[in-house]
């Protein structure tokens, strides 16, 4: 072994990477007490900004998804498990048809597809096909930080899409995935395979996989709340009454 090799591996393990390598590549594992058929319906039965406020209480203010991307499908609520693709832009071809198809193929039932397209502002990595060979699967949603084409065949299947622009250029010759299944950043939210997903008319909000259920047990305490709050204002009562009462605005 050579001198500047020695050198090398003393200073990798200086740095101890193996804690920050443990945090950002380890996958979570936390197993659900319910169906997670149920875990997702009852989401779905929730508001993406009640569950933001829910996972403000656990100190976490980064699950929100940025502002750019929008809603196909504003009037749906949808909730999935997280299933992560990472591309970037990419003039190869070769290769490319091959490794997509491997990735659809893997793609299982009540997933969330949460595409990381490396900031791509020419290519459109969603499109009808897409969306037809996904909906068969039983996938529930898509957000891709990037461009979809074929609208209207999408919005024929019903599919819930966040994306960030329109354009009827494809992807080939303009993208590359390069790998899924593994950890991606979008904005500030950092997204593990098997999150849960949800997103509304408001956007979309990614909850840890081991806070999953806790977060939705809250959320739905908060919505029961707000119930009676609304109910409150209904009658007329004053500010000062529903605030006593521990009604909040």
């Amino acid at each position: 072994m050579t001198e500047p090799i020695r050198r090398l591996q003393k200073e990798a393990q200086m740095m101890n990477l193996e804690r920050l390598i443990e945090l950002r590549e380890t996958l979570p594992k936390a197993e659900f007490s319910m169906s997670t058929a149920e875990l997702l319906q009852r989401y779905e039965r929730l508001q993406a900004a009640v569950v933001c406020d829910v996972l403000r209480e656990h100190g976490l203010l980064d699950q929100a998804f940025p502002g750019r991307l929008q809603a196909l499908r504003p009037e749906r609520t949808v909730a999935g498990i997280a299933f992560t693709v990472k591309s970037s832009p990419n003039t190869r071809l070769s290769g490319e048809l091959t490794f997509r198809a491997q990735m659809l193929d893997e793609l299982h039932a009540q997933a969330f597809v949460v595409w990381d397209t490396s900031g791509d502002e020419r290519a459109t990595l969603w499109g009808g096909v897409m969306t037809a060979t996904v909906v068969a699967k039983g996938v529930r949603g898509a957000l891709v930080d990037g461009g979809i084409r074929d609208t209207a065949q999408i919005l024929e299947k019903d599919f819930p899409v966040f994306y960030r622009y329109r354009s009827p250029n494809g992807s080939l010759g303009r993208c590359l995935i390069t790998h899924y299944q593994l950890p991606v950043q979008i904005g500030d939210v950092f997204v593990r395979p098997g999150d849960v997903i949800v997103g509304d008319a408001d956007g979309a909000v990614c909850v840890p996989r081991e806070l999953a259920e806790a977060v939705l047990e809250r959320a739905e305490e908060v919505i029961s709340n707000e119930k009676t709050i609304f109910s409150w204002v209904a009658e007329g009562q004053s500010i000062d009454e529903i605030s006593r009462k521990g009604g909040y605005f």
